[in-house]
């Protein structure tokens, strides 16, 4: 197993793989994402600006996870725990159908944790769709604290907002 950048030769897979991760929440009734988000635009433009990152094995891709300092503007309306710091943004962390319940999903937010460290950020924030309770676990279990929630258009149910302090960091060294 190899986390790495995406290149744009990779486009057509990781836009499949989002295809498939949708097609599969959308059979298990969570409609978080449909064809409208995420799409090739928005996975082209992560990969051109080196934010996305898959889980490989046998040159398929997995799983893949964006991590950038790109923050919606809802979550202004939010109280953090790092007001004062740097915080990286994870979206789209996502693995494969098939290769779900693996472990594959906490090594790309592993992944995202060790990137945040090694940056010099000071907290990581994210938002997951508040009906996708296996992904709302993973992160519980990984230590991230709910902060509040936050709605987007045309998505039936909220999207609960977590950040996680980075061990380490600036902030936390003072």
């Amino acid at each position: 197993m190899e986390i790495h950048a995406i290149g744009l030769i990779k486009l057509r897979a990781v836009t499949q793989l989002y295809t498939d991760i949708t097609a599969d929440l959308r059979r298990k009734g969570i409609k978080q994402w449909d064809r409208l988000y995420p799409n090739r635009f928005i996975i082209k433009t992560d990969i051109k600006n080196g934010h996305l990152f898959g889980l490989s094995a046998d040159k398929k891709i997995l799983g893949a996870v964006v991590v950038d300092t790109n923050e919606s503007k809802k979550y202004q309306e939010l109280k953090w725990e790092d007001e004062e710091g740097r915080p990286l943004l994870i979206h789209r962390l996502a693995v494969h159908p098939d290769y779900q319940g693996k472990g594959y999903g906490k090594q790309l937010l592993q992944f995202a944790e060790d990137y945040a460290h090694r940056n010099g950020y000071s907290s990581i924030r994210l938002d997951v769709f508040s009906l996708n309770s296996g992904a709302v676990k993973m992160y519980e279990r990984a230590g991230y604290q709910e902060r509040g929630m936050i709605r987007f258009p045309f998505r039936a149910a909220p999207y609960l907002c977590f950040e996680k302090i980075i061990a380490g960091s600036l902030k936390n060294d003072k």
